[in-house]
């Protein structure tokens, strides 16, 4: 299993190049991918087999897969349809066919992932697949992304499913914490109970109905229609949305007596039947109609399996077999239709029968699978779940016999769409006076005379499937043993087995009774077409419900946000105040012992902090408010390095010194002081406010420190350090091994805000790189100067004594840089503090030598650093993963060279190097947006200001 998904991973990574080289003949080489796993899958039916590779146990994700007979069912779909697919798809595009290689890409990676959630064992990891089937069928519903239609329907889709997923995290978090265990295989062996395990199933069945389109929200499969063919014939027919059936059928033999399961699985099981066979007897496009069918007929599955009976579960299985059979053939007919007709509207297609014989043959093969006639597969299906409903034991006799009428009565629906599919697609109709068929249907034009025929290659793949329908249902004792272990899995005993013939009894009483009413529905489906309307419309119920949405957001946000930051900052420090005081008051159960300091020098250092900060409260002048505040941080960090926190004093010094760089760069934008007119008065509410809040944190800081009720986590972090991390500085080794999930989720944020100060300063694009001595208009390469760009400086703000100095303490400072990232592993240091010194280095080029200086000392584009620091820091992560090792985890290389002697190296130096690049690149695009920036903008301003002035003159 972990091979059929490390092999459809590669092919995915691979499909890109293959259909660049070989064109769109590149989908036959990657249809041998899924091909070649489907061996492995009929190799093994019949066998349970389970893979566990150990990841993170400590969250309970670890990968864990299990391959039994309802794996067998769905994989065996997954693969083998997706080979037909993707064989399909080599005829469907053309080579000029825009993002093909992605969309080859994109479609093999959908086949690995509906592949690994059909048989994760692991709810987690099964959640996981089943967002990355989200996230890949949003980019292909959207694949035409320049239609306004597909982006809607992507973003529908994703919507819908999206918000169910979350739903049913919560739900496998709730049975995972109850159970005591994340493994379906552990949950279906010994089932929990209660409130809370009821609460949890209710969940997932909200995720498995959002996903398998059930009314009420089926509205986003029709919509997903945009997508291209191939997608609506794999996704929306035989896989994406068969998962929340199979997650109701893996569920169903421990869960069906649950008090939610029965009213929620076979009502609106019934209802999707019904509705949506309404439906598409009104819609025109073929695709919708069958979308619509699709709906309907997985209302018809999914309460099968949920019905909770032997004999229902063997009827779902067959159901699931033989509907993504004929219904990703259909889909497949349509799209060959669009091609040769260049329509796919049902009022404007007539005579195709003659004209693409083999074609009809094929699609009324398959569609008298989805109709229910023999010897077709979709006929032993039907004629088992109609034995299974009215065996269903578990109902009561009014509920049977409601279930039972619902059944009929959508099969009678299921019979008209089918015969209206045939007769819309291909037969010869008449055109009456008004411009009406002689079936009802209005016409438009007749762009079906302009039909190209297709190739023997672009019909294979529909017609397989077609005649595979018919195969399983002539060799349906032979199928009945492939399905069967899964069905016995339920409770009660399997009395009933697949046949084509089971004598004459009351199913094949109602079957006849289905078949001969769905003509006659067929005949009347112009009225029950327009009665359909009355019923609603699922999509704009969506749109609705988004405007209400938008419009509450608004009001919510009117009501909040005033625009006032005072008033915002007000809000969120009340809260701080009041939320924390009221629950210490009510719910503490601990006392206070406070220590008010260590050193007399702490006292010393707290009392110029707290006058500092006061300071800062009635200086008018912007600098000096901004100094005076970093007094208070270099402050913070002595405290920190008489604790005994080198590393963290070290880190604040640095981040403190950069931070007022940063201050200073932007202030040049402002005046030096704050205008008389603009300068708020002492207000006694604000002041009282503050004292609170001061006085909150400390409160809150004391009862934390009394709070400790066991013995303290440092104690063993000096010795987890060195034995795992392979260091005895346990503050770096915790950043880049202990810890370094959180370390991946910081730098990440680091990027994003990086990137984001980028943005809002260049508004329209990235500046790149910043701009060298040698871009400057008044540049001579003749002219020598301490620093290369510090000719360029004007005379008024050059500064001989700041330009010397830099070039004799750069070196020096990026020496101390690579020193703090080798020896931060034993010693204070590492890749933040080293990249942070590196940034003052590069801080210290630009205020000696300008704008022009910083891209002579780093003439490289921040974004690089950034993105590259990223790539090695996870790739750290996935690294160890693939050798076996937990992520991020360390390991330890000794070797003896000559001369230099016995090293140590340690893997997490990669991590670390990550971290030093994206610091170093943060700094960069800091200084190139506020500084370089900043100062081509003032040099512009000034530039003009002396046009005026001259022009004046």
């Amino acid at each position: 299993m972990l091979g059929i998904l490390l092999a459809l991973a590669i092919a995915a990574f691979a499909a890109p190049l293959c259909v660049r080289v070989v064109g769109r003949n590149g989908f036959y080489l990657l249809a041998l991918v899924p091909f070649g796993c489907l061996g492995w899958v009929i190799a093994n039916w019949g066998r349970t087999q389970r893979v566990r590779v150990g990841w993170a146990p400590s969250i309970e994700m670890n990968i864990e897969l299990r391959f039994d007979s309802l794996a067998a069912i769905m994989s065996a779909l997954v693969l083998g349809i997706g080979a037909v697919i993707l064989a399909y798809c080599a005829r469907y595009f053309e080579d000029d066919e825009p993002r093909l290689p992605v969309f080859a890409a994109q479609l093999v990676a959908f086949a690995g992932a509906m592949f690994g959630l059909v048989t994760s064992d692991n709810m987690l990891l099964l959640f996981v697949f089943w967002e990355m089937t989200t996230v890949l069928s949003f980019l292909l519903v959207g694949h035409n992304a320049e239609q306004a239609v597909s982006r809607r329907a992507a973003i529908q889709a994703l919507l819908v499913t999206a918000a169910g997923g979350l739903a049913m995290l919560v739900g496998i978090v709730i049975l995972g914490q109850v159970s005591g265990s994340y493994l379906l295989s552990d949950l279906l062996a010994g089932p929990p109970s209660g409130v809370a395990v009821d609460v949890a199933v209710g969940l997932l069945l909200v995720g498995a109905l959002s996903k398998s389109a059930i009314v009420p929200l089926h509205f986003w499969l029709p919509g997903a229609m945009a997508a291209p063919t191939p997608v609506s014939a794999y996704l929306h027919a035989a896989a994406m949305v068969k998962a929340g059936v199979y997650l109701v059928a893996r569920l169903a033999p421990v869960f069906a007596e649950s008090p939610a399961w029965h009213p929620l699985i076979l009502t609106l099981g019934v209802a999707s039947m019904v509705l949506a066979g309404l439906r598409s007897l009104q819609v025109t496009d073929l695709k919708l109609v069958l979308a619509f069918g699709t709906v309907s007929q997985l209302g018809f599955l999914i309460m099968l399996v949920g019905l909770g009976t032997p004999e229902a579960a063997l009827a779902g299985a067959t159901l699931i077999v033989a509907h993504a059979l004929f219904k990703a053939c259909l889909f497949m007919v349509v799209g060959i239709i669009d091609h040769g007709a260049g329509t796919r509207d049902l009022r404007e297609l007539s005579g195709l029968g003659r004209r693409a014989p083999v074609l009809c043959g094929v699609a009324a093969l398959a569609a008298l699978s989805m109709a229910g006639i023999p010897p077709l597969l979709g006929f032993v299906g039907k004629e088992t779940a109609l034995a299974a409903v009215l065996d269903a034991d578990v109902l009561a006799e009014p509920a049977k016999a409601a279930l039972t009428v619902g059944v009929v009565l959508g099969s009678m629906l299921t019979v008209g769409y089918s015969i209206r599919f045939i007769w819309g697609a291909f037969a010869d109709r008449e055109v009456l006076s008004g411009g009406e068929h002689a079936d009802g249907d209005v016409r438009q034009h007749g762009s079906s005379e302009n039909w190209h025929p297709p190739g023997a290659l672009f019909t294979a793949a529909p017609a397989l499937l077609a005649v595979g329908s018919l195969i399983t249902g002539l060799c349906a004792p032979w199928l009945d043993e492939l399905l069967n272990p899964y069905a016995k899995t339920l409770p009660g005993v399997l009395d009933s087995h697949l046949a084509l013939w089971h004598g004459f009894n009351i199913p094949l009483a109602l079957t006849i009774l289905i078949v001969l009413a769905g003509m006659v529905v067929f005949q009347l489906r112009g009225r029950i077409g327009e009665s359909a309307t009355m019923l609603g419309n699922a999509d704009r119920a969506y749109d609705a419900t988004l405007r209400a949405m938008d419009r509450l957001s608004l009001r919510m946000t009117g009501a909040v946000q005033r625009g006032s930051l005072p008033l915002s900052q007000a809000a969120i420090l009340v809260t701080l105040i009041l939320l924390p005081t009221v629950l210490l008051a009510i719910g503490t159960r601990t006392g206070v012992r406070l220590r008010v300091w260590d050193s007399p020098f702490q006292a010393a250092i707290g009392a110029i902090m707290a006058v500092m900060a006061l300071t800062a409260t009635v200086l008018r002048s912007r600098l000096a408010s901004v100094l005076v505040v970093g007094v208070t941080g270099y402050g913070c960090g002595v405290i920190f390095a008489l604790h005994g926190a080198p590393d963290l004093a070290l880190t604040q010094f640095l981040v403190e010194t950069l931070t007022l760089v940063f201050f200073v760069l932007v202030l040049r934008a402002f005046p030096a002081e704050i205008d008389e007119s603009r300068a708020t008065a002492f207000k006694v509410r604000r002041a009282i406010l503050s004292a609170l809040v001061g006085a909150t944190v400390a409160v809150l800081a004391a009862f934390a420190v009394a709070a400790r009720s066991t013995e303290p986590i440092w104690h063993l972090i000096p010795d987890a350090a060195y034995t795992f991390g392979g260091g005895k500085n346990a503050v770096n080794v915790l950043l880049v091994d202990i810890r370094a999930w959180d370390t991946l989720g910081e730098i990440s944020v680091l990027v994003v805000a990086a990137t984001g100060v980028a943005s809002l300063v260049f508004r329209s694009r990235r500046f790149g790189s910043a701009p060298r001595a040698a871009d400057a208009p008044n540049y001579d390469p003749d002219l020598i100067s301490w620093l290369p760009a510090g000719r360029l400086v004007d005379r008024r703000d050059r500064s001989m004594v700041l330009q010397v100095t830099t070039r004799l303490v750069f070196p020096t400072i990026m020496v101390l840089s690579v020193y703090f990232f080798f020896s931060g592993h034993n010693a204070p240091g590492g890749g933040f503090a080293g990249g942070l010194t590196a940034g003052l280095a590069l801080t210290l080029r630009y205020l000696a030598g300008g704008r022009y200086e910083l891209g002579e000392a780093l003439p490289v584009d921040a974004g690089h650093l950034l993105g590259g620091g990223l790539a090695l820091a996870a790739g750290t992560a996935s690294t160890s993963l693939l050798l076996g090792a937990p992520p991020l985890s360390s390991a330890i290389v000794a070797v003896t060279l000559p001369v230099i002697g016995h090293i140590k190296v340690v893997t997490a130096l990669f991590f670390d190097l990550g971290v030093y690049l994206i610091v170093v690149g943060l700094v960069l695009d800091v200084l190139r947006s506020l500084g370089a920036r900043l100062d081509s903008e003032l040099a512009t301003d000034e530039d003009d200001s002396a046009s005026v002035r001259g022009g004046f003159q």
